[in-house]
């Protein structure tokens, strides 16, 4: 770690920086100190900043490469062989069905989330405007999913920044100050269990854009190399392990998993509020070990619902 030094309009900036490689590249995490320090204060202020880049190095180390997910001939004939049994036809949903499983996915990703909105207040918030007895939040997140699954069904992105940032502030626009903008620096994440236990950390603020990228990146070197279900439990998990955003990762991790599928002509998928513990073990095998069957097995017990729902 060392001492770098920024000047600005005559006013000195000092940063503990602490460089470290990634993806073959040379990166670097800073830590500001303060402008126009002394020795001395540059001194008491170094062990503080050397404990935070420490911290962040170790949550950093928590988050995944995707360019680690690298698939064997045989793992990837194999989830060929999930795909083929579980006889899923490629085909593009009717108006009517659209507008169901809109209403379903609706539904389901908010409660898993915690919404309190029923089944069958989603369709009278979305159809009909009428605003049950829920609060505002929870009434224009229902709306702004619904909205989210209208703008993927129209765009031709895969997978960007844009379409990320975008996702988020349609989803939360009329509920949360922050839709539409990753972390702040400063602005770290933990989810604990029941017991106060640690069961997943975001990455650090400063890595989240640059996290995403490699993503993003990976993404773009792969979509023709691997089966669809593959890319699209990828770039699921790893956004997820990310946790770009204050709140609403889930959702949108969702609706990017949804998008991933369309643009490769697969019919979309719902992950249902009952199958929530199911997702949630998924999610922790991808997170400590890069596992992805468990989710891909998932994706295929919902499609066989979808199946039967729609005929798909």
């Amino acid at each position: 770690m060392n001492i770098e030094v920024r000047k600005r309009n005559g006013i000195k900036y000092y940063y503990l920086a602490h460089s470290y490689r990634k993806l073959g590249k040379v990166r670097k995490l800073r830590v500001y100190l303060g402008r126009n320090l002394t020795k001395k204060e540059l001194k008491e202020k170094r062990p503080a900043a050397e404990i935070s880049i420490d911290e962040k190095l170790s949550a950093l180390a928590e988050i995944r490469d995707p360019y680690k997910t690298v698939l064997t001939s045989k793992e990837i004939n194999d989830l060929k062989d999930l795909l083929s049994t579980s006889k899923i036809k490629i085909s593009h949903l009717s108006e009517d069905q659209w507008r169901k499983f809109t209403e379903t996915f609706t539904y389901d990703t908010n409660a898993i989330e915690g919404s309190t909105v029923e089944q069958k207040e989603v369709n009278k918030i979305i159809e009909k405007g009428e605003w049950p007895e829920r609060s505002k939040s929870e009434i224009s997140e229902t709306l702004g999913v619904a909205e989210a699954v209208k703008y993927i069904r129209k765009t031709r992105e895969h997978l960007s920044m844009p379409l990320i940032l975008e996702l988020h502030r349609l989803v939360f626009k009329n509920s949360k100050a922050f839709a539409g903008h990753t972390r702040k620096p400063g602005e770290e994440v933990a989810v604990m269990d029941s017991r106060g236990n640690i069961v997943h950390r975001g990455a650090p603020s400063s890595m989240v854009v640059q996290l995403l990228r490699d993503l993003i990146s990976w993404y773009e070197a792969n979509k023709k190399a691997y089966p669809p279900l593959i890319l699209a439990a990828v770039v699921h998990n790893q956004f997820e392990s990310i946790h770009p955003f204050r709140d609403g990762n889930g959702r949108v991790g969702r609706l990017l998993l949804l998008n991933v599928l369309l643009k490769h002509g697969m019919p979309p998928v719902n992950i249902e509020l009952r199958n929530r513990a199911e997702y949630y073990a998924a999610l922790q095998r991808y997170e400590k070990g890069g596992d992805i069957r468990p989710t891909i097995e998932l994706l295929l017990k919902e499609y066989k619902v979808l199946k039967k729902r729609f005929g798909v």
